[in-house]
C-alpha cells in the first residue's frame, strides 16, 4: 500500500460517491487526548529533515539495543502503526477495530530472514497467527512474506534461472514445505493468506509459488492471494494472464492490488545495471494501471477474489462505484478493501460505515523486527515541500471540528 499522491483524473459518477473526507466518522473512536497525541506525532513526521535523521539514528539505536530506545519507540510511533509486540498484544486493537465494523489482517513484521532456525520460527509464528485468526470472526486474513521464509539468495537465483547448489535446493524445498503447511492450515481454519510482493528481481519465484498454492487450495473458496504491484509496467498483463491460467486449471484467483513499495529502489537499480525501469514512468500511468486492474477484478469477481489495498481515495471510491454500476452487493465476499493500521482512517472507517468489507493491515512483532516497517511509515508521512501531509490535514480538520 502507498501514501496518497494527487494527479488529475475524472471523478467517479456522483451517485456512487460517499464522503471519504468525513473526519467525525474517521476519528470517532479517538478521545480528544488521543487525537491531540496523534496530531503531535504527525506534525513531527511532516518534517522531512527530522524524519531523515531520526530514522537513521533510531534504526541503529534499536539494532544496537541502546538504553531507552525501545521505550521511546513504544511511546511514539510504535502504537500508531503496530498492533503490538506479539499476537496477544493485538487483541485489543482487533476488538477496537471490530467495534467500528473494521476487520483485521494480521501481519508479522519479519522480513529478510537468514538461517533455518529463524526461518522456521517465522513460519511457526505465521501458523500461530492463523490459529488466532480462526478464533476471531473479525480476522478473516493474515499476511506473509516469502522473504521471511527463505534465504534471499535462493529467490534471486531462481528469478534469474541460475543453478542452485545442493544446499540451496534443500533450502527451496524447505520454503515450499513451510508455505504449504501455512496454506494447508489456513484452508483448514477458513482463513485467507495474502502473499506479499517483493522486489522485481526476486518476484518470479514468489509468483510461481503463489500460483502453485492457489491451484492446490483455491478450488472452491479462495484461500491464497498473490499481490500485484500495479506500478510495474507488466502487472496488469500478469494479472490477466494469471486469471486465464486459473480458468484453464480450474481454480479461483486471489488478487491483492497495491501500487507498490519499492519505487526508488527499483529505479535506482535499473539505472545502475543499465536495464529499462520496470516501473511506470509517472504517477498518472500507475493510477491508470491500478484502476484498470480494479475494474478487471470487479468485472470478473465471480472467479477472482480481490482486495483494493490502497491509500488512494479515488481508487477506493472507484471500486465502490463499479460495484454499484454492476449491481454487486456492497459486502460481496470477493470484493474487499484494506489500508494500513494507523493511516487513511478517513478511507477505512467511512467505507466500513457505508457497509463495505474493509480491513486494517495490523503489523506486529518485536521492536527490532518492525523498525524497518516503522521507518517506511514515517518516511511516507513526511513532506519535502513543507506542505501539510494528507494524514495531518485530516487530523487537523477534526481537531478544528471539535474545537480543541
Amino acid at each position: 500500500m502507498e501514501p496518497e499522491m494527487t494527479s488529475e483524473r475524472p471523478e467517479p459518477e456522483p451517485d456512487t460517491l460517499f464522503d471519504l473526507t468525513n473526519t467525525e466518522i474517521a476519528f470517532r473512536e479517538k478521545t480528544d487526548e488521543a487525537l491531540k497525541k496523534t496530531y503531535r506525532l504527525f506534525r513531527f513526521m511532516n518534517n522531512s529533515t527530522l524524519v531523515k535523521w531520526g530514522s537513521k539514528i533510531g534504526y541503529h539505536a534499536v539494532k544496537m539495543s541502546l538504553p531507552f530506545t525501545d521505550w521511546m519507540v513504544k511511546k511514539t510511533i510504535f502504537p500508531q502503526f503496530c498492533g503490538g509486540e506479539n499476537l496477544m498484544d493485538c487483541q485489543n486493537v482487533i476488538d477496537e477495530l471490530y467495534e467500528n465494523k473494521v476487520l483485521t489482517i494480521l501481519d508479522y513484521g519479519a522480513e529478510g530472514k537468514m538461517g533455518e532456525e529463524n526461518l522456521d520460527a517465522t513460519a511457526q509464528e505465521t501458523l500461530r497467527a492463523i490459529e488466532l485468526a480462526a478464533s476471531n470472526e473479525s480476522v478473516p486474513m493474515i499476511s506473509t512474506k516469502i522473504t521471511g521464509l527463505v534465504d534471499l539468495k535462493i529467490l534471486h537465483k531462481l528469478h534469474h534461472d541460475e543453478p542452485l547448489s545442493e544446499g540451496e535446493k534443500r533450502g527451496f524445498e524447505h520454503l515450499r514445505e513451510r508455505l504449504d503447511e501455512i496454506c494447508f492450515s489456513a484452508k483448514n481454519h477458513n482463513v485467507g493468506i495474502f502473499i506479499d510482493a517483493e522486489e522485481s528481481w526476486i518476484q518470479r519465484p514468489v509468483d510461481n509459488l503463489a500460483l502453485e498454492m492457489m491451484e492446490k487450495y483455491n478450488l472452491e473458496n479462495v484461500t491464497v492471494f498473490n499481490t500485484y504491484q500495479m506500478y510495474k509496467t507488466d502487472s496488469l498483463t500478469k494479472l490477466k494472464e494469471h486469471h486465464q491460467l486459473a480458468i484453464t486449471k480450474g481454480y479461483n484467483l486471489g488478487a491483492k492490488l497495491v501500487r507498490g513499495a519499492y519505487m526508488d529502489k527499483e529505479r535506482q537499480r535499473a539505472l545502475e545495471l543499465g536495464y529499462p525501469s520496470p516501473i511506470h514512468p509517472d504517477k498518472n500511468a500507475t493510477d491508470n494501471a491500478y484502476n484498470k486492474g480494479i475494474e478487471y477484478c470487479v468485472q470478473n469477481h465471480e472467479k477472482i477474489s480481490s482486495c483494493c489495498a490502497s491509500h488512494n481515495e479515488y481508487s477506493n471510491a472507484y471500486q465502490a462505484s463499479l460495484m454499484q454500476k454492476y449491481d454487486i452487493d456492497i459486502n460481496h465476499k470477493h470484493l474487499n478493501f484494506c489500508q494500513l493500521y494507523g493511516m487513511s482512517d478517513n478511507i477505512t472507517f467511512n467505507l466500513a460505515n457505508a457497509g463495505y468489507n474493509v480491513a486494517k493491515y495490523v503489523v506486529y512483532g518485536p521492536i527490532k523486527e518492525v523498525i524497518p516497517y516503522l521507518i517506511r511509515r514515517t518516511e511516507e508521512n513526511s513532506s519535502v515541500t513543507g506542505e501539510m501531509s494528507r494524514e495531518l490535514k485530516y487530523i487537523s480538520n477534526e481537531i478544528k471540528r471539535r474545537g480543541l
